[in-house]
């Protein structure tokens, strides 16, 4: 059983950085991908950038293209999502996730293990 931390969140200005990271309590193996999902309030969770444990493939939903980055350190267990120039509507509890598969057919349904969420807020 692999439990999952997630942190880093908190209020920032538009345009502004954060660094979410999420830590692992087991091996992850490579043919797993770790990746990151939002819900902002009143709506559904979704998707937002994914990274194989394995070969460090990404993929990212086209409304962060650009501007987020998902990295990771195996040493650790800790894989990280950049974000920046931040935007209001990026505001949302982000969740770090575990899913067996690719990075792109992440899903969540397919979601083996949730971290707790941390909120990120972006002011106008």
């Amino acid at each position: 059983q692999v439990d999952l931390v997630d942190s880093g969140g908190g209020l920032v200005q538009s345009g502004g950085s954060l660094r979410l990271s999420c830590t692992a309590s087991g091996r992850i193996f490579s043919s797993f991908s770790m990746g990151w999902f939002r819900q902002a309030e009143g709506n559904e969770r979704e998707f937002v950038a994914a990274i194989n444990w394995g070969d460090r493939r990404t993929y990212y939903a086209d409304s962060v293209k650009g501007r987020f980055t998902i990295s990771k350190d195996s040493a650790t267990n800790t894989m990280f999502l950049q974000m920046n120039n931040l935007k209001p509507e990026d505001t949302a509890v982000y969740y770090c996730a575990k899913h067996f598969g690719s990075p792109r057919s992440m899903n969540l349904a397919d979601v083996r293990a949730w971290g707790q969420g941390t909120l990120v807020t972006v002011s106008s």
